[in-house]
């Protein structure tokens, strides 16, 4: 029977620990691998070495809660205790791994946004307000009853004031209902649902550019940390570089002057990575107000651009048309035209009264004698007044009408705008892609190999490497432009691409 070998660790205070090395070796652990926990009823748990692809399960934090609870329950304070350390060595690292997540990709943030934003939340609380205002506009008022006790203090006879309807002369039961004029309770209606659609359309239209804004920071982000990322791998290259000038120096080969070139080029990339490290942390609290969450909110490294459709898949036309169709802010706009029009066609009808009925029966005290029909209507005199209010009305539906038409020119023009400046950036990143990154780099291979043979000095070497460092730079930056074009693109539309 093979020997069991055993090995301990300690937790930290912030329950940490180091995974032995005979159970690394067991298990063949490497660095950054993942550890499966399996946590069995007796209390045991088994560390086994996670198989590649595993993701952390959405339902690991409530199944462990359960867990927890269960073992508090029932059993053994020695499976207790293993247990919970299980537990407890599994929570930070699932928290750990949520939150380095959101940041790591655009869809993360968008679906943070879209759950958390408290103004979009307030904008999505109004739309839903605006759509419960549709059935009582065209509901009837209520209807109203009217008691009369005549002669309550019973004058004439020997009996007391009384409020009993028995015991009074006369009691009369009015029971009224207002009725608007034919079609006022149906516009009524149509300019609630206009109303409640353009209250859509503007939640739809904050959410498209709160989307923008955070697709825009997201490529500044990466931008920031792409910097960050090319500054430093330069820099480690630099400083390569002042090994082999100290050496060449030693030698008596080169002056003095390439070392001191060589430590002033990386004490010039340090100061570059304080500003683009500042950058960052500017560029993280403006996406974590964005999300609506607290300016010092850790985000995870942005590991990479969402992929923008061939220019083929966008043609001017289709999407012109979805501008028309789609747009939240047209949207808005023609819902707002709509209500005018219902606003304005219920002005005229408001040239025809209102009316009210009522039933009145009458009772002597204990029985009812009679029975009175009522027929109310109000008497539109004032003429003026309504025709001042119908001009009114007329010209809110011009205003509403001018309005869309401008929204839907001004947003064609955007929408062409920011096509042609997509193409461009498309057509530069191909340029850098495909000739002056290559160029560049092959510059510099040429010239780090001449320097090491002494054909080439150290400042056309230096002057490689920043032609490298800009070309790597400038692909990166248009990679950025024609996300933040495509973001503006997206937020014309209403929609993604």
């Amino acid at each position: 029977m093979p020997a069991t070998l055993e090995a301990e660790s300690t937790l930290t205070d912030r329950y940490q620990t180091t995974v032995p090395e005979t159970v690394r070796r067991a298990l063949r652990l490497g660095k950054r691998d993942k550890i499966h926990y399996t946590i069995r009823p007796n209390g045991e748990v088994v560390l086994t070495r996670a198989a590649p692809g595993d993701s952390d399960d959405p339902a690991l934090m409530p199944f462990l809660g359960f867990l927890a609870r269960d073992m508090a329950r029932h059993w053994s304070l020695a499976g207790v205790r293993a247990g919970a350390g299980a537990v407890l060595l599994a929570l930070p690292l699932w928290a750990a791994a949520q939150q380095a997540a959101l940041g790591s990709d655009l869809a993360s943030l968008l679906d943070y946004a879209r759950q958390n934003n408290p103004e979009l939340a307030s904008m999505q609380h109004e739309a839903a307000a605006a759509a419960q205002r549709v059935q009582p506009a065209a509901a009837l008022p209520d209807p109203v009853l009217r008691v009369e006790l005549e002669n309550f203090n019973n004058y004439g006879n020997s009996a007391g004031p009384s409020l009993l309807p028995s015991k009074v002369a006369q009691t009369k039961y009015t029971l009224m209902q207002q009725f608007p004029a034919w079609g006022k309770r149906e516009l009524r209606r149509q300019a609630a649902e206009a109303e409640a659609r353009q209250a859509q359309a503007r939640a739809a239209v904050l959410w498209a550019e709160q989307a923008a804004r955070i697709r825009v920071a997201y490529a500044q982000y990466f931008l920031a940390s792409g910097n960050e990322r090319i500054t430093r791998e330069l820099l480690d290259l630099v400083t390569r570089m002042e090994q082999v000038a100290q050496t060449r120096y030693a030698g008596g080969l080169v002056a003095q002057q390439d070392v001191l070139r060589a430590q002033l080029e990386q004490t010039a990339m340090r100061s570059e990575l304080i500003a683009a490290a500042n950058d960052k942390r500017q560029l993280q609290a403006r996406l974590n107000a964005l999300l609506g969450r607290g300016p010092g909110a850790p985000l995870a490294e942005p590991q990479d651009l969402p992929a923008l459709p061939a220019t083929a898949a966008l043609p001017a036309t289709e999407l012109l048309a979805r501008v028309r169709e789609a747009n939240p802010l047209v949207r808005a706009e023609a819902a707002r035209l709509e209500a005018a029009q219902s606003n304005r066609d219920l002005t005229w009808r408001n040239r025809y009264p209102d009316f009210n009925i009522g039933i009145t029966p009458t009772q002597m005290r204990s029985r009812v004698t009679e029975w009175t029909l009522m027929v109310e209507f109000n008497i539109p005199l004032q003429q003026a007044s309504r025709r001042s209010q119908e001009r009114e009305a007329a010209a809110m539906v011009e205003a509403a009408r001018a309005r869309a038409e401008a929204a839907a020119t001004q947003a064609a023009a955007e929408l062409e705008e920011q096509l042609s400046a997509l193409e461009a950036a498309r057509h530069g990143e191909e340029l850098i892609r495909t000739r002056q990154l290559p160029q560049a780099e092959l510059s510099l291979q040429s010239a780090l190999a001449g320097y090491e043979t002494g054909k080439v000095d150290f400042t056309s070497l230096l002057e490689a490497l920043r032609q490298t460092r800009r070309a790597r730079l400038d692909l990166l930056k248009t990679q950025v432009d024609a996300q933040m074009r495509a973001a503006e693109i997206e937020r014309i539309l209403g929609d993604a691409l």
